[in-house]
């Protein structure tokens, strides 16, 4: 039997190469090696204020990228959050047997209700949503960076929890992830991995960007004071764009090393440039193919809810029953 996968993005900010090397591209090569589900979090991104009419653009633009990128949703099921009733009824029976403490002590709880002042109380409970995604489906494996660990351990936590309480109910995700593909850093600091929500126009590129605008933020890339690449003394700006072309390229380190040892910046800008343009033309051809067809979003999200709602449904009902509650017949 194949395992179930869960992963699933926020539909905010821009999506980026970032996100495509580091998760899209990977769940295109293993989507027919798994059960797999690809969910639009909808609900998490409201957090935190969202225009509605920009949010629900959002979702649609996003649903269109994991098509474009390679998402075939006839072998696997892309899902938005909010569709399925179960995750929200599911993520409070879940918050009826999570200890508060477990709450706050999440790093990403403190980090953002310092940032904010007043944090709703959405954020605290953010991670027993994001348990409700996961155990919803009964999901065997789920792919997270490492900014997201710490919220699968408080899922495992859960259900080892409730499995304790009222019988084993839920399957045990996986903590051994597969491995994550390229890890790409912003342009504008290298030190800093590349993120959807930081600010300023040079940080990172987004999958619907045009080829002249791919070129104008790479051209400002930051590099270091050495004139050329020197592979024994590469500087953070220097690696993430090789890191970059090497990801689009799927060259070996032996032809990386061949081919821009000593090369000046400036000629590896441009090279990184045209490869990340032509590698985006195709995906954004697909994405305003799929954005031209009308309804041909709405109807790939409406069949990945049709997909998934009874797997959900079992799953609450179980565990209703499980807690005493009434279920529908």
């Amino acid at each position: 039997m194949k395992k179930r996968v869960l992963s699933g993005v926020q539909p905010s900010g821009d999506l980026h190469i970032g996100n495509y090397l580091g998760a899209l591209k990977n769940w295109v090569r293993m989507q027919h090696d798994c059960e797999s589900i690809f969910c639009i979090v909808d609900l998490h991104a409201i957090t935190v204020y969202q225009r509605p009419e920009e949010l629900r653009a959002k979702i649609t633009e996003l649903a269109a990228l994991f098509v474009a990128a390679g998402i075939d949703p006839k072998v696997s099921t892309i899902v938005v959050q909010s569709m399925v009733h179960g995750h929200a009824e599911l993520a409070w029976l879940l918050t009826c047997v999570t200890p508060v403490g477990w709450l706050q002590r999440m790093t990403q709880y403190k980090a953002k209700s310092d940032s904010q002042g007043t944090a709703g109380d959405g954020l605290l409970q953010y991670p027993v949503l994001m348990a409700a995604d996961i155990l919803i489906y009964q999901a065997h494996v789920v792919p997270v960076g490492e900014d997201q660990s710490q919220h699968l351990e408080l899922t495992r936590d859960i259900a080892q929890r409730f499995n304790s309480l009222y019988g084993e109910t839920f399957v045990m995700p996986e903590t051994s992830l597969p491995a994550v593909g390229a890890r790409v850093m912003g342009l504008d600091d290298p030190e800093k991995k590349m993120s959807k929500s930081a600010a300023g126009a040079g940080h990172a590129i987004a999958l619907l960007d045009p080829p002249e605008v791919i070129r104008r933020k790479i051209m400002r890339a930051t590099t270091d004071s050495l004139p050329a690449v020197d592979f024994e003394n590469l500087g953070a700006g220097v690696r993430n764009l090789l890191t970059i072309f090497q990801a689009f390229s799927d060259w070996s380190d032996d032809r990386m090393q061949r081919h821009f040892s000593g090369m000046r910046y400036g000629d590896l800008k441009k090279q990184a440039a045209e490869m990340v343009a032509s590698s985006l033309d195709p995906i954004q051809r697909r994405y305003r193919e799929l954005m031209s067809e009308p309804g041909a979003v709405d109807r790939i999200l409406a069949e990945g809810c049709q997909r998934v709602a009874p797997i959900a449904d079992a799953t609450v009902n179980l565990v209703k029953q499980r807690m005493g509650l009434y279920t529908r017949s």
